[in-house]
C-alpha cells in the first residue's frame, strides 16, 4: 500500500480492544483512516486510545440496540469480535449458542446493512470480516462457533453480489489460530485439561492439521485486512482468503 492511501476513509473494527482488531485498528489508522473503535472493554479502548487517534464506543454486540445506536456513517467496516465456548452438542447450553450467533452473526448482518447506504451513495466500501478456518471446515465442541462462522462466509458472499455494482467489495480472512487473549486462554485451559505444556498444546492439539507449526501473529492478519481495503485489491470480492498455514490443504 502507499503511504496514507486509505487517507479520508472512516473505518469501524470491532473486537479492537484487543488481538486482531486491535491490530486492525492500529494497521488502519497507519494507513490514513478515521477508525471508530467498538469493543464492551472501555478500558482496553482508552488503552488503544492513548496509543493511536481513535474514536470510541463501548457497546455490547449481543445487545443489538447496542449495535443499531452505533455511527454507521464509515467506509471499511472490520467485523472480527468473537468468543468461544467448547462443549459437545448434546450438552451445549442454547442460551450460549444464540449468544454466539448474536455476537458473531447477527451483529455484522445489522453493521454492514447501516453501513451500506453511506458507500452506495460514496461508490466506494470495504467490508472484510474476519472469518476463520472454521469458516471452511469443522471441529468436534464447537457448534456455536463454527455456525457462526460459516453463515458469516455465506453474508459475506451475498454483500459481494448486491454491492459489487455500488463499489463495495466484501471479503472474509481465514486464520488458523492467532495469537490472541482467546487462544491463550484456550492453551492454558487444554495444557491443564491435558497435563501438558502449552507448547504441546500449540504443536499437539491446535496445529495438529496444520503445515505450518506456528501460531499466527495479529499483526500478519491485519496486514491482510489492509491489503483487501487497497486498491490492489480492487478485483478481490466474495472470497475467502485462507491464512491457514496449509490446515485445508489435505
Amino acid at each position: 500500500m502507499s503511504a496514507g492511501e486509505l487517507s479520508g476513509r472512516r473505518a469501524l473494527v470491532t473486537g479492537a480492544a484487543s488481538g486482531i482488531g486491535r491490530a486492525c485498528a492500529v494497521r488502519l489508522a497507519n494507513e490514513g483512516a478515521a477508525v471508530l473503535v467498538v469493543d464492551r472493554d472501555a478500558d482496553g479502548l482508552a488503552e488503544l486510545a492513548t496509543d493511536i487517534d481513535v474514536e470510541q464506543a463501548v457497546a455490547d454486540l449481543s445487545r443489538l440496540d447496542d449495535v443499531d445506536r452505533l455511527d454507521l456513517d464509515v467506509d471499511i467496516v472490520v467485523n472480527n469480535a468473537g468468543l468461544q465456548h467448547v462443549a459437545p452438542v448434546k450438552d451445549f447450553p442454547p442460551e450460549t449458542f444464540s449468544y454466539i450467533l448474536r455476537v458473531m452473526l447477527e451483529a455484522p448482518f445489522r453493521i454492514v446493512r447501516g453501513a451500506l447506504g453511506h458507500m452506495y451513495a460514496n461508490g466506494w466500501g470495504r467490508i472484510v470480516n474476519i472469518s476463520s478456518v472454521h469458516g471452511m471446515v469443522a471441529s468436534p465442541y464447537k457448534a456455536a462457533y463454527v455456525s457462526a462462522k460459516h453463515g458469516l462466509e455465506g453474508l459475506s458472499k451475498v454483500i459481494a453480489l448486491e454491492g459489487a455494482a455500488h463499489g463495495v467489495t466484501s471479503n472474509c480472512v481465514n486464520p488458523a489460530y492467532v495469537r490472541t487473549p482467546l487462544v491463550e486462554n484456550q492453551i492454558t485451559a487444554q495444557a491443564e485439561a491435558h497435563g501438558i505444556t502449552a507448547d504441546e498444546v500449540i504443536e499437539r492439539i491446535m496445529l495438529d492439521r496444520a503445515a505450518l507449526k506456528r501460531l499466527i501473529e495479529p499483526d500478519e492478519v491485519a496486514s491482510f485486512v489492509a491489503y483487501l481495503c487497497s486498491d490492489a485489491a480492487l478485483s478481490i470480492t466474495g472470497s475467502s482468503m485462507r491464512m491457514d498455514g496449509g490446515w485445508t490443504a489435505h
